[in-house]
């Protein structure tokens, strides 16, 4: 087929399996990747999907294997060495030093390939979002991504689990997503589409007033009134569906007459959400789909009352199943949607605890330091007392001439002066380490960057394994071309946050204050 790229790097994706239950594979994480794959129409990867008990019904779990996504069962065991070191799902390219683990990198990474197999299919890559950008933030530091990847399918597991043996309250995380659901939206061309959507406001007014001074009939007078409740919306649904569609932008079509240009930014009408991040159909709707879709069957059979209190996830659920090509993904893997009840998806009333609950993008985690406020300033706050005075020890000196060129940081896409830093920087580290390090000993560099710390090491200390954990893909292939180029064979790179390693390790490197600070909690644990 035109367009399509024959030859493509060999990749293992790799999946939790527990149990399934109503025709839904569990854990949701897998469900969730198995239904991206289908509406991807993805056949790149060979899926492997890992026991998590060896209780497991495996007959059972075949029969709601969706039959387009040719799979295998393994145990946990056969995995490769790298994967055993992180949470799944993971992805793994030919050789096997280069993994990708959590849900958010992998989808993303699925999205990447399909699109790269098939540079057709556009709307696949519009999945990512304006500037690519959805759910590359990782949970450590965004909330809405943690809220998509981490709790709400954890929250949603523990709903369904707790329904079947006693009552179980509605999951926050739900309450959440109500609550996100209800907020304005904020998208790159705000004003040009809210001017727009006032036009189209007042444009609706009028018409209505001029079909109650002719008179007109009451079937007239009634499509009128349709007409001015739905304008609220309807700019929204026809900007969100006409890109779904390769159509023009309604937005975008002629420049507003002056008396809408002259409204005030702060007196033009807020945009509505159509699908979970704005007005556009995004990875973060595949997330959510499979979740919210349990959550909801539970829901409508033992606590039907209370479905009238998420009227906006309900509209939200009915929406996303005009998206071309998300039906058919669903029913492949086990979906059958619900029919809500029309009042469902108009009501006003919402949960009583809704006013209650923090938003999205509150940090409520007193731990979180984050901001531009320089080291000094934040050593001082914790109380610590800064000195400056000569090295101790100016013999922690590499011979960096004697190198080979792809050790050095110059290799690392950074001027000669901050690499001269980095140089110095890395004397300390690496003496320290390599007086530490014993043979065989395992040696993780934690947010590694382009591996300017890492790759020394495995240089240095060919007998030991290094693995490289970044969340930032594009520093990690540039670390990987430069191990590559020194055919470094003792070192892995991981493309994850940090809590998704679970591996055991001898030494572990953390290069900034700033990262000592969020992640000396799970240091401590290891």
């Amino acid at each position: 087929m035109k367009g399509i790229k024959k030859s493509l790097t060999e990749e293992y994706l790799y999946l939790d399996l527990s149990h399934q239950t109503e025709g839904c594979i569990f854990p949701l994480h897998t469900s969730v990747t198995v239904f991206l794959l289908l509406y991807c129409d993805c056949k790149i990867f060979k899926v492997c999907l890992v026991l998590t008990r060896e209780s497991t019904d495996i007959s059972q779990i075949k029969n709601v294997l969706p039959q387009d996504v040719e799979t295998q069962i393994i145990s946990r065991e056969e995995l490769p060495s790298i994967v055993q070191n992180c949470c799944l799902p993971a992805a793994v390219e030919r050789p096997g030093n280069f993994c990708r683990a959590g849900l958010a990198v992998v989808l993303r990474h699925i999205i990447q390939k399909s699109y790269e197999a098939d540079p057709s299919k556009k709307e696949i890559l519009e999945l990512l979002g304006f500037k690519k950008t959805c759910l590359k933030a990782c949970a450590e530091v965004s909330q809405w991504t943690r809220l998509c990847e981490l709790t709400i399918p954890s929250a949603i597991e523990n709903f369904i689990r707790e329904s079947s043996e006693q009552p179980s309250t509605i999951p926050v995380e739900i309450l959440q997503l109500e609550k996100k659901l209800s907020e304005p939206v904020r998208v790159h061309n705000d004003d040009k589409l809210r001017r727009q959507k006032l036009k189209q406001q007042k444009a609706a007014g009028v018409g209505l007033s001029l079909a109650k001074d002719k008179t007109k009939s009451k079937a007239c007078n009634q499509e009128a009134s349709e007409e001015l409740d739905s304008p609220s919306k309807s700019l929204e649904l026809e900007v969100a569906f006409s890109k779904l569609t390769a159509q023009e932008d309604p937005a975008s079509a002629n420049r507003e007459p002056s008396h809408i240009r002259k409204v005030k930014a702060s007196d033009l009408p807020p945009l509505e959400h159509v699908f979970a991040e704005g007005l556009y159909f995004t990875l973060a709707d595949i997330v959510l789909l499979p979740c919210v879709h349990h959550f909801l069957v539970i829901i409508c059979k033992k606590h039907s009352e209370k479905l009238v209190e998420f009227p906006l996830l309900a509209s939200w659920y009915q929406r996303i199943q005009e998206v071309p090509k998300v039906k058919t993904a669903a029913s492949k893997c086990g979906i059958q949607f619900l029919d809500l009840p029309e009042l469902l998806t108009t009501s006003n009333k919402q949960h009583p605890n809704l006013s209650e609950v923090p938003g999205v993008e509150e940090q409520s985690d007193p731990s979180f330091i984050g901001g531009p406020r320089p080291t000094m300033t934040k050593l001082m706050e914790k109380g610590i007392e800064v000195m400056f005075s000569p090295h101790p020890c100016p013999t922690w000196t590499l011979d960096w001439n004697n190198l080979p060129a792809a050790v050095s940081p110059k290799e690392g896409k950074m001027s000669s002066d901050r690499a001269l830093r980095k140089q110095q920087q890395l004397n300390n580290l690496v003496y320290v380490v390599t007086n530490q390090a014993r043979p065989g000993d395992r040696i993780v560099d934690f947010c590694s960057g382009g591996g300017h710390v890492g790759i020394v090491l495995a240089h240095m200390l060919p007998s030991c394994q290094v693995t490289l954990i970044e969340n930032k893909e594009l520093s990690l292939v540039r670390a990987k071309k430069r191990s590559d180029e020194l055919g470094l064979s003792n070192i892995w790179f991981i493309q994850a946050n940090m809590e998704y390693f679970t591996g055991m390790f001898n030494i572990g490197n953390l290069q900034s204050f700033e990262q000592c600070l969020a992640h000396s909690k799970f240091l401590h644990n290891s």
